[in-house]
């Protein structure tokens, strides 16, 4: 069983990418993702919200330890986004809470630092503030 994003959060878990996939080291109930090279007021995020019909911009997939998550409009997410040049920030509760009650519900930002795979987790209060 994967852990709690928020005890990996805590914990300074990492994930990984490679291309256009992301691997997270959690599992989560996910509502929407925005994708942006500049979380800014000038610049509005792509938000995504079909993840299963057949023209999603993204695939989901859980293994027992992880989620694996490709964006399908995408060919290289390094590349992108690393040296912070934008977010992807999901909107998401823990596996299993009730998504109804705002006190579940969540923001994660993606960052990707540097030349490496590796991305980093952070929670946020609100991603219009970045």
């Amino acid at each position: 069983m994967s852990l709690s994003f928020i005890d990996a959060i805590q914990h300074s878990k990492h994930g990984l990418v490679k291309k256009n996939t992301l691997f997270l080291p959690f599992h989560m109930e996910l509502m929407y993702i925005w994708i942006g090279k500049d979380m800014s007021l000038l610049s509005i995020p792509d938000i995504i919200t079909d993840f299963y019909s057949l023209k999603a911009e993204i695939n989901v997939h859980e293994d027992e330890k992880y989620t694996q998550i490709v964006f399908l409009k995408h060919s290289n997410l390094h590349r992108e986004f690393d040296h912070y040049k934008g977010h992807i920030i999901f909107h998401c509760a823990e596996k299993g809470a009730d998504i109804f009650l705002k006190e579940n519900r969540h923001f994660i930002k993606i960052s990707f630092h540097g030349d490496t795979e590796t991305i980093f987790f952070e929670l946020i209060d609100n991603p219009l503030n970045l």
